[in-house]
């Protein structure tokens, strides 16, 4: 159980969480500010599954939040411009598995550094964004019957309880890549790349492969996530998805996955997601300013990290005080 300590603390953390700010405020518990607050989760979540299985392989995915942002002006600009929604998503989805193809090339194929590559990428995809509608956000989607059809899968459609159609497609989401982590070669392989990409490459792992599949999937969870951040503003807007690279890291890293790569589980990633949608929301309802909400939750990231760097390194803080090693 000693594998599952950092995922433990997750959910400890989550748990604690909703205490503070439900003695802070009684309100933040009742169902007209829970089941935003777990809608509001999925965006965080699929950006953190796949921030988190790139960050496996020892790499990062800076183009994550440009990707999204992308995701959400390509499809609103298609819709508003008379294209029915499924073909949009259709269109929307190639443009977006592109870029994970470009970013697992120039990782994989040309061992570009992920740092500058996925840098790259982001830039090219933000600027995307911007040009997609001329420099303009869109207009309103519309409400005839597939935009309302769209709306409804991606953000308002609620099910029972908390679950709207959303949550249950982001946990479908999860489930398949879960899995895919757990169960299959291509997870063995992503983890053994993560640990020694050498050594993977002697036992015959295609680390080509291996490290597009896991830009590709990145790229996938972003595109979805647009859509959902789209469906929420009924419109396409060029600063969707800012940050967004932050809060997949963050994401991942409170989840117990690794920034060094090779350890660390998706099911993690769910209490990493609900760390961040929480704290969020609680500060927010308690009033504090944005600026303090950054840093707060910036500490706990740069804490998460430190921490994570600590143990895989066998590092004592105890030494930081003159304590002696056990």
């Amino acid at each position: 159980m000693k594998k599952y300590a950092s995922v433990f603390t997750a959910y400890a953390g989550v748990a604690i969480l909703l205490v503070v700010f439900t003695i802070m405020n009684p309100n933040f518990i009742k169902t007209r500010n829970l089941y935003p607050l777990v809608r509001s989760i999925c965006p965080y979540l699929l950006v953190g599954i796949g921030q988190g299985i790139v960050c496996i392989t020892g790499n990062i995915d800076l183009s994550i939040g440009s990707v999204l942002g992308m995701s959400a002006m390509i499809s609103a600009t298609l819709i508003c411009n008379g294209v029915h929604p499924i073909l949009a998503i259709l269109i929307d989805l190639v443009a977006c598995l592109a870029v994970g193809v470009i970013n697992g090339v120039l990782v994989g194929q040309f061992k570009l550094p992920p740092f500058i590559g996925t840098l790259g990428t982001m830039t090219i995809c933000r600027g995307l964004a911007e040009l997609v509608n001329g420099n303009y956000n869109t207009g309103d989607i519309g409400s005839g019957s597939a935009q309302t059809i769209f709306r409804d899968a991606f953000y308002y459609k609620r099910l029972i309880g908390p679950f709207y159609i959303s949550v249950i497609i982001t946990l479908v989401i999860w489930f398949c890549f879960n899995f895919l982590m757990n169960y299959t070669r291509t997870g063995r392989h992503v983890y053994a790349i993560g640990s020694n990409v050498d050594a993977a490459r002697l036992s015959g792992v295609n680390v080509f492969k291996t490290t597009t599949t896991a830009y590709l999937i990145s790229a996938f969870c972003s595109f979805t996530a647009g859509l959902i951040t789209m469906a929420a503003a009924g419109m396409g807007s060029m600063q969707a998805g800012l940050s967004y690279e932050m809060y997949g890291v963050a994401a991942a890293v409170i989840g117990g996955i690794s920034t060094l790569g090779g350890s660390g589980y998706l099911v993690g990633t769910i209490a990493g997601a609900s760390v961040w949608a929480i704290l969020q929301n609680g500060l927010t309802m308690a009033g504090v300013p944005v600026a303090l909400r950054n840093i707060i939750i910036g500490i706990i990231v740069v804490a998460c990290v430190l921490l994570d760097i600590a143990r895989r390194s066998g590092f004592k803080f105890s030494k930081l005080f003159g304590g002696k090693k056990a």
